[in-house]
This record gives C-alpha cells, structure tokens and sequence, in this order.
C-alpha cells in the first residue's frame, strides 16, 4: 500500500504534509514527525523531564515500520530470484517498483531503513555461494553491499516530494544508477555483482548495451520499474477519490504504463552489430579440477595434467581427421596450478602438449613475482609450439579477500582463515590485448568481466573477440558459475565481440556477439568445445562514449536528492516565518 494515500493518519507517519507536493495535508491536531521519521511528544516535555533514549526511539521506530520491513524484505528477495541461477527477469521490474512504493512519501531515515531492509536478504540470496567460505562471509558482505542501498533508500524518499511527481520515476532511475556506480567502486575497487543490468541479459532491455554498456540497461529496467509504481500509485489515490474510477482521472496511470511499455521495447529497435571481418577457428579446454570447494587444487600438477590430456585427445582426434585443426587453443585460469617457470615438469608437459596440438595455446598460470618475494602474476600467457611461452596478460583486479589480503597483518591475527591465502596477487597494468595465432584476443580473467572499463579498454585497444579465462571450481555448483556466464552475455552485446570463457570447471562457453549462447559445458566435467567465431573490427556506441551516460545519470540523480533537500529546508524556513 502506498505511503500517503488517503488517511491523514498514515501521512502523519510519513512526514509533514507541507513537504509533500501531492499529499493531503496533515491537520493542526495530528502528532508532527521530525526528520529523522520519530514522533514527537504532543505535549511539551515537563522541565526537568528526559526525552526517549536513542534505543528507545529506535524500537518504537521498528515496531512501526515492521510491517513496511517485511514488504521490503520480500521485495529484496523477489530481486535475488531475478538472477541466475533462477533467472525470472520481470521480477526485477517489480522489486524495482516496490522498493519505489515503500519509500515514496517517507522521510530520509525510514527510506534508509527501508532499504537496508530490502538489501540486506537480496545480497544474502545472491551471494549464497560464498557459503563455501562461511556463512559470516556471505552475512558481512551483504551487510556491506546493503549499506549503498540505505543511502538510495533515503534518496528515494527525498525524490518522491519533489515538484512534478510525473518525473519522480526519472529521479528514482538516476539513484539507482548513482548507487551502482559507487557500489562498482568502493570499497577495494568495488564489488559489482547484483548490478540490475546482470539480470537482464536474456530481456528486452539487453540490447541497449549496445548504446550505454551495462548502465543503460541498469537505467531502463529501473526507469520501467519506477514508471509501474507510478502507476499504481496513481491508482491508488483514485480508489478514494469522491469521483471513484473515470476514463480522465486514470490518464496518469496510463500514462506511465504505457511510457514503461516503450522503454521496455525500445531495446528491440537497437542494431546489434554481428558482421564479421573474418573468422578464426577456435578450441576452448576444460580440463576439470580433482574435488570442488576450497581445496580443489588437490594434489600438485593435478589440474595441469587434465589439461594437458585433454589437449593431446584433441590433438589426436585431429590427425585422425575426426575434428578440424584450430588456429589457436584457450586454457582456463589456473589451468597450470604450478608456476612454469619454477617448475621445470610443469613447462615440460605444457610444451608436449602444445607441440601437439601445433597451435598457440592461451595458458592461464600462477607465476611468481621475479622481485617480489610473497606476490605472484595470475597470467595468461601465449604459448607458441616453437618458441615456447611469450606475451602475457597479468590480472588486473585481484579479487580482495580471495586473491590478495587487505590489512593482512591486522586481519589475519582477527579472522584466521585468511591465512589459507598464503600469497597476495600482484595487479596487471596494462589491457589483456594478446595477439593468439591469427586473432587479436582481449584476454578478461575471471572476477574482470563484472567490470565495465576493463572489458571497454581491452576492446578499444584492438580486441577482436574476448576472452574470460575463469576458475569458479570453488563455487561449482552454487549458482555463482551461472552468474558470471550471464556477464559474458552482456559484454558480447555490449561490445558487439564474441566472448569465448574457459573455465577449469565450467562453465565455459561459446558466446555469439548477440549474445546468443552457442555453446556451453556441464559444471565438473572434462570437455572440449570447437567453435569458429566472428572477428570483428567495428565499434559501438557504447564503446565510444564509455562511462558517460553512467556518470550524468548517476549526477542527475545525486542532484535531485540535492534539489529534494533544499526545496525541503526552504519550506521549514518559509513555515518559520509565517509563525507569529
């Protein structure tokens, strides 16, 4: 139920009625709220006399929100199941539009509230397969993740008085990519998992990739989303209306809905370009991993030997004229759990097997630091069956907490399983372009492709396809695997490339540069996919214009909390005034 509707009593518990443009107004009698969202006595405190403790204003604030918590909590998990591994899309739209719901009309602090309410189960859900780790893992993270959902829960409130409530979707939209952007960010480099752009890269909404990356399609599900709530709100307010329900009074509503049905199609009037410039024929690896969890490296050289056997089967099906010789070979991250360069078996089985194969081969390693002791490279290094190992790739966003250790010292004497991260990850400073055989390969490893100007930079230095050279064995069979995939379907629109992924467990797959998935592996399972894919030359608009449209739409939402804000102390001061 909307906040404000009808009842004077329910927008007494939303905030002053001067500070709402389309709200009734609250009569002289009726508690007033402060701006934090707590009622204020009705008679003045007896001198001498202590206000409620903050604790005490802080359980009489939940017992009055409960219900309101309850709504956004099952709105943030109706958001969760919009992910893989479920992957129902349109439930997107209506968390969206009940997150809007919640907070329109409410105060700063109840906004935030209500966020943090509807955050903290839709981080939980989607980051249960960090349960691998431990479920205070997955407990913190969220609590963490929520917090940028408490600031766009009380930016939602502020939005929702200001003038022309008709653009008050617009507003919504903007914070919701504002929230995006610093979650993509902060803290460590940002987590950008959860972004609404990853649940919706099989919808109508995808193609608009093309234009404005993964923000775009953030804005018009969260701008459709908004337009929904609009609606109903709108709705709403007819069913107490003196007039009841008529053709003029519901124009608003349908208004919005049909505004929100064009932005939905607008996606299928994008061009997706798929032309290709030439061709190369391509053989993706997965080789498998001993055990799944924590410890799936097992014992040494384990990993490289599945590899390393999987590519002499392919070579031998080759020369018996059973599969047509690649032009290059793509090993998963991690494919070599020894460092090449240290460990002379090691490269003496990589060099059999590429030898074998007679093509260069895209080899994912740990290497060693040559300077400093403790750090090592996760590579991707071009191995050539004549002259042996050349360019690399080094990853450039180690994942905090998995592959490097913030504040080791201080943390690891608090929390002792970071000490099973024995080394930290030394970061990359340059793009993965990697010429492989005949193709220009934009190598992405893993974590990498949730991140818009890594996978942008790599395509506008030259790539004509990319690579995402991945290991989930950690997190098979958890949901995780099927997220990242979802990834790889938007940077192929995105970028107009096909995106080849390689994982040491699956999922690796074959990604057409429409974003069509031709084909995949099953999880745990050793296998080989041959595909020939497009190479492609040509840019997009998204490619082009970058984070721009991210950050004005994420400006025009911060400066419309500022305009909320302003418009909101300019009242207060006017009312003062007007006071004998």
């Amino acid at each position: 139920m909307p906040s404000g509707s009808d009842t004077t009593a329910e927008a007494a518990s939303s905030g002053p009625a001067e500070e709402r443009p389309d709200g009734p107004r609250t009569p002289a009698a009726a508690p007033r709220t402060d701006d934090r969202g707590d009622a204020a006595a009705e008679a003045p405190t007896p001198p001498g006399g202590d206000r409620p403790g903050r604790w005490r204003r802080l359980a009489r604030l939940a017992r009055r929100e409960a219900w309101r918590s309850v709504l956004a909590a099952v709105a943030g998990l109706a958001l969760g199941f919009a992910f893989p591994p479920f992957g129902v899309w349109p439930l997107s739209l209506l968390s969206v539009a009940a997150l809007s719901l919640l907070t329109y009309g409410r105060t700063a602090r109840q906004g935030a509230w209500t966020g943090f309410a509807f955050g903290l189960p839709f981080f939980v859900l989607l980051l249960k397969w960090l349960s691998v780790i431990g479920w205070d893992a997955v407990i913190g993270l969220s609590v963490i993740e929520s917090l940028f959902l408490v600031l766009m829960g009380a930016g939602f409130a502020l939005v929702s008085r200001l003038p022309v409530p008709s653009l008050w979707p617009l507003w919504t939209a903007c914070l919701w990519v504002a929230e995006e952007l610093a979650r993509d960010r902060v803290p460590f480099g940002g987590f950008p998992w959860g972004r609404l752009a990853f649940a919706n890269t099989g919808s109508p909404f995808t193609p608009l990739a093309a234009l404005g990356g993964a923000p775009l399609v953030t804005f018009g599900v969260a701008l459709t989303g908004g337009l929904l709530a609009s609606a109903a709100l709108a709705l709403w307010r007819l069913r107490g209306a003196d007039g009841g329900l008529s053709a003029r009074g519901a124009l608003p509503a349908a208004g919005a809905v049909v505004v929100a049905a064009a932005v939905t199609v607008a996606g299928f009037a994008v061009p997706i370009p798929t032309r290709a410039d030439d061709s190369v024929d391509v053989a993706v690896v997965q080789g498998n991993v001993q055990q799944a969890g924590m410890d799936f490296l097992g014992r040494p050289m384990k990993i490289l030997n599945n590899h390393v056997d999987a590519t002499l089967d392919l070579a031998r099906d080759v020369k018996a004229g059973r599969i047509k010789k690649p032009d290059l070979v793509i090993w998963p991250e991690n494919s070599s759990d020894l460092d090449p360069f240290q460990y002379r078996e090691a490269y003496a089985r990589i060099d059999e097997a590429v030898k074998a194969i007679g093509v260069p081969v895209l080899v994912g390693a740990l290497v060693d630091h040559p300077t400093k002791p403790g750090y090592v490279f996760n590579e991707g290094i071009v191995w050539d069956p004549e002259k042996g190992p050349g360019a690399s790739y080094t990853k450039q966003h180690p994942v905090p907490f998995g592959e490097y250790v913030p504040f080791r010292e201080q943390l690891s004497k608090i929390i002792t399983r970071l000490q099973r991260i024995p080394r930290d990850f030394y970061p990359g400073d340059h793009t993965g372009l990697l010429k492989v055989g005949p193709a220009r390969l934009g190598d992405v490893i893993c974590f990498e492709v949730a991140y818009d100007e890594i996978v942008r930079d790599t395509v506008n230095a030259g790539a004509r396809a990319i690579v995402v050279q991945t290991n989930n064995a950690t997190y098979g069979r958890s949901g995780q695997p099927e997220q990242q995939l979802v990834m790889s379907r938007l940077r192929a629109i995105e970028h107009g490339r096909p995106v080849i992924t390689a994982a040491t467990s699956g999922i690796s797959a074959v990604v057409a540069p429409d974003g069509t998935i031709e084909q995949r592996t099953k999880e745990f399972t050793q296998d080989v996919l041959t595909a020939r894919i497009p190479l492609r030359d040509g840019t997009t608009l998204a490619d082009r214009v970058g984070a721009a449209p991210e950050w004005v739409l994420a400006m025009v939402g911060v400066l419309s909390c500022a305009a909320a804000i302003m418009i909101g102390r300019r009242g207060r001061t006017d009312k003062k005034g007007q006071q004998p």
